[in-house]
């Protein structure tokens, strides 16, 4: 479609405008999930856009150009390019957020790595993702322009799931174990493959970031702002639904789908993969129908480059004899001209207030590595469905896109009509509280989980109980050892640990076993930090015992932990399912333990000399360890004892719900509002500096997560009780700072200064006129 304009009069262009940015505002005051930047270029002219053709012909007069416009969505003011741009957003939050959901079980339950390190990788994949906007922003605004940007970092985000994908299929070790160094290549080559590609993906994702959103305000006409607005809208929307599909379908993917016997992390990387391609094909697709504005140069940079101008020339400047100056900025003004200097002045008011608010993404941001971890340690069976502990996070972006209508229809009307000053340092204050207390809930819940953990072992301790296999009630004693004060009942359910204290690394102990007016005696070695159960039993018609080992802490991610001990005179094998075999030694052997899915077992099978016998193992829960032992094949079935050696999660996941209500509750009042209030105190062309400032504070909590992670480990609880303090004290810090900062319209110190400056150039006219005449 070609229309004419003339040349004086307003034409088509990208939203770089004070209008478009009040609608980038307007927008970004209903965004929470996903932090919408928009870095925009210096200055305030619109650029004309390279879709428009100014040529002149004698068939038209000079003060005409023509312009192509975009194609529109059914006849509406939309344009059929916001398809795509909206398409391709929900594709690649989907990618991201799909990704990130499982991570840190991938680091935990792949590479092995402990709860701390796991977390300290995770929070720093994190903070890359929020330092690299920057990058992408000034790529850009002075390079690039945003259109070649997006395409650009697009791919690297693409190869950068790729990588990560292949670097998570575990056949790529396992078939060199038996080669190479027992594997230990190959194990190192899959933790770089992953560790490249999530620097890719921390580039890419961050590096569009700052440009989607503002390339989809460039499609529209300036005059249709109301359509522009609305776009925002399903926006943002369109990020919230790939956040909350990709949380929840994602650990489906990874726990219900096996490859090669265990979890498919492949599977769970390559389906985000597929739809980051998806989205890259998507936005090229369209790429005949978008206005592309060329890169108009990054405010951004030039703020920095007076800060550093001021506070250079101010260290040269250093001499008594110098005349002081009202503000350190002032300091510029011999390079950088005053309405410059002003504007950063505002925008360094704010970004001083964005000091204590780092604190609040530490703690928000652990939903997918802490709160994760401790929701493997809970039971997930809610009845008709059983959740993956990495599931849980999909009640965040549920959960926003619930209470956003709330607070702002509900809540924030009825707090107006009772008179009460609600001001947005005040919301944010709230938000932070709130964060606060949902950790706070987090430590409670900790302290139950821990009542059900195996007791944390130290130098020179070691745990042992005492399995009663015999027909009759036995007496155990160890020497120099108060323990077993009372007899063992046959086949008694075994009460809890006891510790044994031991005079060095290991010790030999002598054992008495007292029997029907027999004793007999054994010696076992006994090392530190270890768990033991001493099993005794009759054997050829007199008592023996055997001394085995247990584990020494919970299954990991929730799995079940079980074990078998064959009380017959003959071998048996064992089928717990069709994928899990095992051979038992006869007379009281102990196998090792297997790790199992919670389910219940009962189709398993007993096969021995004389036949197949049915195995009905019953429910293996959340978390537990059991020991199985077989005592006799009767009637053609499997008689057997089973003892919990560890006890089942009994901490339910649901309990994890007010914390995550309190924490949205609270990222709704501090992040919404925060967006609303800074960009409500920077001049327009101020605006991408102080979204800048926002996403570094997003990286700087993820950073300050991984340092108390790896530099300062303690129980998980005490760690939750620590941000919920730290977080109260920044709380109290950002109201003292808020109570002292003074609001201002940015329009209204823009209109002074405009007014000063043409009675300043009107004095000097009237100057210049009367010295003429004299």
């Amino acid at each position: 479609m070609l229309e004419i304009f003339p040349v004086n009069s307003p034409q088509p262009h990208s939203m770089v405008g004070d209008k478009a940015r009040g609608e980038m505002n307007a927008f970004q005051r209903n965004e929470s999930k996903e932090t919408l930047f928009t870095f925009i270029s210096a200055g305030d002219d619109p650029p004309k856009g390279d879709f428009s053709l100014q040529k002149k012909s004698p068939a038209f007069d000079s003060r005409y150009v023509l312009v192509c416009l975009p194609q529109k969505l059914c006849g509406s003011n939309y344009p059929l390019s916001i398809a795509f741009i909206v398409v391709n957003e929900f594709c690649e939050r989907f990618s991201y957020y799909g990704m990130r959901a499982v991570l840190t079980l991938y680091f935990l339950s792949f590479f092995h790595w402990d709860e701390n390190l796991s977390t300290a990788v995770y929070h720093a994949f994190s903070a890359l993702c929020y330092f690299t906007p920057v990058i992408g922003a000034i790529m850009a605004d002075s390079w690039l322009g945003k259109y070649k940007t997006i395409i650009y970092l697009s791919i690297v985000y693409v190869v950068g799931h790729l990588i990560k994908s292949v670097g998570a299929i575990p056949s790529l070790g396992n078939q060199a174990v038996h080669v190479f160094c027992n594997g230990d290549i190959f194990v190192l080559a899959r933790r770089v493959l992953s560790m490249v590609g999530l620097f890719l993906i921390a580039l890419g994702t961050g590096g569009i970031k700052p440009c989607v959103s503002a390339f989809g305000g460039d499609q529209f006409e300036e005059e249709h702002t109301s359509e522009r607005s609305k776009f925002f809208s399903i926006f943002y929307l369109s990020i919230n639904a790939g956040s909350l599909i990709s949380t929840f379908v994602t650990p489906v993917l990874r726990g219900d789908v096996k490859c090669f016997g265990e979890d498919c992390y492949a599977l769970a990387f390559g389906v985000p993969a597929a739809l980051m391609v998806l989205a890259l094909v998507v936005f090229i697709a369209g790429s005949g129908l978008y206005r592309k504005t060329p890169p108009q140069g990054n405010v951004l940079l030039e703020v920095c480059k007076c800060i550093g101008f001021a506070i250079k020339n101010r260290l040269k400047n250093r001499s008594r004899e110098i005349p002081k100056r009202d503000h350190w900025l002032d300091w510029a003004s011999e390079k950088y001209s005053k309405q410059l200097i002003g504007e950063v002045k505002m925008v360094t008011r704010v970004l001083f207030l964005f000091i204590p608010l780092p604190m609040f993404w530490a703690l928000f941001d652990q939903q997918g590595s802490r709160w994760t971890l401790q929701a493997t340690k809970m039971n997930a069976d809610f009845g008709i469905y059983v959740l993956q502990p990495d599931q849980m996070q999909f009640l965040n972006p549920l959960l926003i896109l619930v209470f956003i209508p709330i607070f702002d229809l509900g809540l924030y009307p009825l707090i107006n009509m009772c008179k009460m000053n609600f001001t947005p340092i005040r919301k944010m204050a709230t938000g932070m509280v709130l964060a606060g207390l949902a950790f706070g809930l987090a430590a409670v819940i900790e302290i139950k989980i821990n009542e059900t953990d195996m007791p944390r072992l130290v130098p020179k301790e070691s745990l042992i109980r005492v399995l009663n296999l015999a027909k009759n009630p036995v007496q155990v004693t160890i020497q120099d050892k108060d323990l077993f004060q009372q007899p063992v009942e046959s086949f008694q359910n075994p009460a809890e640990y006891s510790k044994l204290i031991l005079n060095g690394e290991q010790q030999s102990l002598h054992f008495t076993l007292q029997h029907q007016g027999l004793t007999l005696a054994f010696n076992y070695t006994v090392k530190e930090k270890s768990v033991y159960s001493l099993i005794v039993f009759e054997a050829e018609g007199s008592l023996s015992s055997r001394l085995i080992t247990d584990l020494e802490a919970k299954p990991e991610n929730g799995l079940a932990a079980v074990r078998f001990i064959n009380g017959l005179g003959q071998d048996v094998n064992l089928t717990i399912d069709s994928k899990r075999f095992m051979a038992v030694q006869k007379n009281y052997s102990a196998s090792e333990y297997s790790l199992l899915e919670r389910d219940i077992y009962n189709n398993g099978k007993c096969i021995t000399e004389t036949g197949e016998f049915p195995l009905e193992l019953g429910l293996l829960d959340f978390g537990a360890s059991y020991t199985v032992v077989i005592t006799n094949i009767s009637g053609g079935a499997v008689e057997m004892w089973k003892s919990e050696d560890i006890k089942a999660n009994n901490v339910h996941m649901a309990w994890q719900l007010p914390q995550y209500l309190l924490i949205s509750a609270g990222e709704v009042m501090f992040s919404i509002t925060g967006l609303a209030f800074s960009y409500s105190q920077s001049p327009a062309s101020m605006k991408s500096v102080l979204q800048a400032g926002w996403l570094l504070t997003v990286a700087v909590g993820n950073t300050f997560v991984l340092i108390v992670a790896e530099a300062a480990p303690m129980a998980q609880w005490a760690e939750f009780v620590l941000f919920t303090v730290l977080l109260f004290a920044v709380c109290i810090i950002f109201s003292i700072m808020g109570y002292f900062y003074v609001s201002v319209d940015p329009e209204d110190l823009e209109e002074k200064e405009e007014k000063r400056e043409t009675s300043s150039r009107g004095n000097m006219i009237g100057l210049v006129t009367q010295k003429t005449k004299l």
